[in-house]
């Protein structure tokens, strides 16, 4: 068997500066999805948790006894949108929100193997309630503009300000894609002042069509 392998090491697109929006070039990568809507702090969003790790863990086993390769598995991400960024920057109505809880896979995992690992979660006594909705699909996000974010979810709304109002602006990019957070820290085990949090923008050039 191969050495275990760590996604976030290999990919630089999850390595980011504390508070200094940068752009990256993200490739195409493969997730576990599952969507939802409303304020994560509900039963709703714990429900699409609950499925995600179960599932991950069990693809892990899978790739390890199938295929000889071992990967870590990888932390939670989020994509988040409303009809307004008012939403996240100023109001933070989380009730307006709509979400995708993403966790990412290596290339060896097929969507033969998520069929098969969903088979077996779900004929278990803790089949989780939501597993039939998680999905593998690839996201091509391309240019972003990323930070990370070090503090409480909650306190996010000043960076994004900046870098919507302020690094956007100053470079010529406008947004072009939904907002994506990588959430690095268990919050489980990390005190919120401590929690680290890449947020990351899909962004293009903005076109003068006064040419």
């Amino acid at each position: 068997m191969d050495g275990t392998v760590d996604l976030k090491r290999e990919l630089p697109c999850y390595r980011a500066r504390r508070d200094a929006p940068q752009v990256v070039d993200v490739p195409d990568l493969q997730y576990l999805m599952i969507d939802g809507h409303g304020d994560p702090n509900t039963s709703v969003y714990a429900d699409a948790v609950a499925a995600l790790y179960p599932l991950a863990y069990a693809l892990k086993s899978a790739a390890r006894a199938e295929l000889g390769r071992d990967h870590v598995v990888m932390p939670l991400e989020g994509l988040w949108w409303a009809q307004d960024m008012d939403a996240f920057t100023t109001a933070r109505d989380k009730s307006r929100w709509d979400w995708t809880l993403l966790i990412l896979q290596p290339d060896w995992i097929t969507a033969g193997m998520v069929g098969d690992a969903v088979g077996r979660l779900g004929s278990g006594r803790r089949r989780p309630e939501r597993l039939a909705d998680v999905r593998l699909e690839t996201l091509s996000e391309g240019r972003c503009v990323q930070a990370l974010h070090v503090g409480a979810y909650d306190d996010e709304a000043g960076l994004l300000r900046r870098v919507h109002e302020e690094f956007l602006p100053g470079r010529g990019l406008v947004p072009a894609g939904r907002h994506h957070e990588i959430y690095l820290s268990d919050p489980r085990r990390v005190e919120p002042a401590r929690r680290r949090t890449i947020l990351r923008q899909p962004v293009r050039e903005l076109v003068d069509d006064r040419r």
